[in-house]
């Protein structure tokens, strides 16, 4: 079956639509579902864009509005992977409109209907990347509600998720009195069709009932009742996804696979390296080429000028008019991610067919009279009135929420209030327009156990939302395998390790610094008038250890035992001292450079030896006079440990200032320069080994007499630390070119991990398996916006590893 069956056509513009969005020019309509409209504009540039916008009917109505900003906000929460990045979103005025890339696409439903059937590998590419989407967004307890055969787009490097919400995924939508909302889904799961509230594994049932119908042609399970009762007919699936497929559509959600689980099972090297090479039949391929053909020769319009502003609102600019800006919008049809293979551009291909044709639904859709939603009695603020679904800023799905059902994603809610029910069988929702947001809180509750399974991460146990704070860099330090100590110029706050809740809050213990656990157990957070000893378990604040007089401490350069070095400024000079926090005394100064005006420098121990410490200056505080005098290399500074004398100064090898070291207590010194790695002897001060390399290598850790160090490739390297000699070598599959994964090794030695931009990847420490990676959905920044930071990991011990992603950790079991 070749391109000229029938799909729903790229028509014209009607009466009512938007001609202008922004600095996009309208140009015609691509696909409307019950809920939005989805146009094809270009930008000034002339790139084609898709633009997202809710149906006339329902534009005006504020529950449309705050859903559709609801969904939105997660789309960008979850951007990667299958889901993109929205180039703009509009605030303010009559009509909601997202902007995103233009891809060209079919989605499921029009893809059965070209060409029939998925073969099996595409099913495999379809479901693994849903189900990593899906991963992401259960990592934090929510729910997604976003799957249905319209919702999904298949594009030509793997498939693209285009609904974040119950009103992105509606097969029905329809305005009620009193500025209400009434969404029905076009499909149900068992528990749903029982009354009850759906939760993660929710979501994992309908992407069964997807691949089952990608596989096939036809839905598993005819209705509601056969969904509550019969077994689904997977006769027709293939053989070797019958199992998987059969294991997601379980009556019962705890028979159900993870989204994690499922994802491996599915493609246990991801979906992206599954689906590289094609992974479409031919007729499909043949109608993206002839859409892109079509999207391409669409001639412009006369543009109209309109008097823009732009807000910023999460990582991306979002503009508004006066006449066309309003709440941001919810679905969007998402561009390649960067960790997939490239889209090919638009060839020049025969224009697709005219002739419109209905697109099958998962489920077979009741009549279209909406039944009223049944009451349902106010929920207690406490218990989490509103409950997302999926995780957002402000809402209950999203990590850092009060306990209750709202943690599960109750009624697939609304970011800033829900009323309404699931109906047995029904699948309808009401959203009503004006309530209150619940409190905030920073506890998750711990997720049940799961037992651990081959490229599945871990569930984690508990996950914490640290609040916001404009005022300065939030610091995390473990303490004594009990608690996550979190340090701010407001307040420390320590986090159980075990359950994730908090322990106390200290806010006479403010610090711009990482709180330090000394070898004797104590806890010391440096303020700015001295460090202060806090009870890690109560978080009483003990008597101030002060600086020496006239002293202000700039930055902590490290400890060992009770001794802490650090830089301050005294009588406006710079120095290097050494304090005694048993003793509360100085032990040695000794004067350094000032650094490049307005910095103060910041020194780091690298390596310690029984009779010195080796340490280095951050490159962005050296002077001009510094740099010339090195002929830009790194200088290292070694000093006596009891006296401070300075023994030598020197640069080791071909390491620049801004290159990775890092050092261990033998000595040692591991640089990276060009695309090597280097050894050296800081007593001899003499070269030791070699590693050569393809790409720079990052910072290196020791454990074991083993060397792990990752490179900007994404290849992480086991080597012997004594000898330089190569012990295995393996890649976390993240998309090479962007950060150096920083690595980390469990506390029992066994596990290693690579944290990156993308994810953290696991790995057997001994013989460099891969056994699984993690991903969150992401969480706001101080002020609004997406939070775009890297992963790190801090190893926690026998309560398992922290993961954190900027102001969001969460604890998993591991070692």
């Amino acid at each position: 079956m070749g391109p000229s069956s029938p799909l729903q056509p790229i028509g014209p513009l009607r009466d009512g639509d938007p001609r202008r969005c922004g600095p996009y020019t309208v140009l015609a309509r691509l696909r409307e579902s019950a809920s939005a409209v989805r146009y094809l504009a270009r930008g000034g540039d002339g790139t084609p864009v898709v633009i997202t916008a809710p149906r006339a009917s329902l534009a005006e109505l504020p529950a449309v509005r705050r859903r559709f900003a609801a969904e939105a906000r997660t789309a960008e929460r979850l951007a990667g992977g299958w889901v993109p990045e929205p180039l703009e979103v509009s605030v303010g005025g009559p009509l909601p409109w997202t902007a995103t890339p233009y891809v060209p696409a079919l989605t499921l439903g029009e893809a059965v209907a070209l060409a029939g059937p998925l073969p099996a590998r595409a099913v495999r590419v379809l479901g693994a990347g849903l189900a990593e989407t899906l991963a992401r967004v259960h990592a934090t307890g929510a729910v997604l509600h976003g799957l249905a055969p319209g919702t999904v787009l298949l594009a030509a490097d793997g498939p693209r998720l285009t609904a974040f919400g119950a009103l992105g995924a509606a097969e029905a939508a329809q305005a009620r009195a009193g500025g209400q909302l009434s969404v029905r889904l076009g499909y149900l799961t068992p528990e749903q069709a029982a009354g009850h509230e759906p939760g993660p594994p929710s979501d994992v049932f309908v992407l069964g009932l997807l691949l089952a119908y990608a596989a096939t042609g036809t839905p598993p399970l005819a209705d509601a009742d056969a969904i509550a009762d019969a077994e689904p007919a997977l006769g027709a699936v293939p053989e070797d996804l019958r199992p998987l497929i059969a294991r997601c559509l379980a009556k019962a959600p705890e028979d159900r696979p993870g989204a994690g689980e499922a994802a491996a099972a599915l493609a246990l090297e991801g979906a992206a390296a599954l689906a590289r090479g094609g992974w479409l039949p031919d007729p499909l391929v043949e109608a993206l080429d002839a859409q892109a053909a079509r999207v391409a020769a669409l001639p412009a319009p006369d543009d109209e000028d309109t008097d823009g502003r732009t807000v910023r609102v999460g990582r991306q600019a979002r503009r508004g008019t006066a006449a066309d800006t309003a709440a941001p919008a919810g679905p969007v049809v998402p561009r390649p991610s960067a960790a997939a293979a490239p889209v090919p551009p638009p060839l020049p291909l025969p224009p697709a067919p005219q002739a419109p044709a209905p697109v099958p639904a998962l489920l077979p859709v009741p009549a279209p009279a909406l039944p009223a939603p049944a009451p349902v009695p106010a929920l207690p603020a406490a218990a989490g009135v509103s409950a997302p679904s999926a995780p957002s800023a402000g809402s209950p799905g999203s990590p850092g929420r009060g306990a209750g059902p709202s943690r599960r994603g109750l009624l697939t809610g609304l970011a800033a209030g829900v009323t309404g029910a699931v109906l047995g069988g029904g699948g309808v929702l009401a959203f009503a327009s004006g309530d209150a947001e619940p409190p905030r809180t920073d506890a998750r509750p711990a997720a049940r156990p799961r037992p651990a399974l081959p490229g599945v991460p871990p569930r984690p146990r508990w996950a914490h939302e640290h609040p916001a704070t404009a005022r300065s860099t939030l610091h995390a330090a473990v303490w004594r395998d009990r608690a996550l100590v979190l340090t701010t110029d407001a307040h420390t706050t320590a986090v159980d390790l075990t359950t994730g809740r908090r322990l106390w809050q200290a806010a006479g213990a403010p610090s711009a610094h990482r709180a330090l656990t000394l070898a004797d157990g104590r806890l010391l957070v440096a303020g700015t008038d001295g460090f202060r000893p806090v009870s890690g378990t109560d978080g009483t604040v003990g008597r101030l250890l002060p600086y020496p007089a006239g002293v202000r401490l700039s930055s902590v350069a490290g400890s060992s035992g009770t001794v802490v070095w650090f830089t301050g400024r005294a009588a406006s000079r710079t120095y290097l001292f050494a304090y005694d926090t048993a003793r509360a005394e100085e032990l040695w100064r000794i004067q350094v450079p000032d650094g490049r005006a307005p910095l103060t420098p910041v020194h780091e121990v690298l390596a310690l030896r029984p009779d010195m410490l080796v340490v280095r200056q951050d490159p962005a505080s050296l002077t001009a006079a510094q740099v010339k005098a090195a002929k830009g290399l790194a200088v290292f500074h070694a000093h006596d440990r009891a006296t401070g004398a300075r023994r030598w100064f020197r640069p080791f090898g071909a390491a620049r200032p801004g290159g990775a070291v890092s050092g261990d207590e033998s000595g040692r010194l591991y640089t990276a320069a060009g695309t090597g790695l280097y050894a050296f002897d800081t007593g001899t001060r003499r070269p030791l080994w070699q590693l050569p390399g393809t790409a720079a290598f990052g910072r290196a850790r020791l454990a074991d007499g083993t060397l792990f160090v990752a490179d900007r490739d994404q290849t992480v390297h086991a080597v012997d630390a004594a000898t330089g000699r190569a012990r295995w070598r393996r890649g976390t599959e993240a998309a090479a070119g962007g950060d150096v994964p920083e690595v980390s090794v469990g506390a029992g030695g066994r596990t290693l991990f690579a944290a990156d931009g993308a994810q953290v990847t696991a790995f057997g420490a001994d013989d460099g398996r891969r056994l699984w990676k993690f991903q969150d959905a992401g969480v706001r920044a101080p002020g609004g916006g997406d939070s775009s930071a890297a992963y790190s990991v801090s190893v926690a011990g026998a309560a398992g590893v922290v993961v954190r992603r900027g102001r969001m950790f969460y604890g998993l079991p591991v070692e």
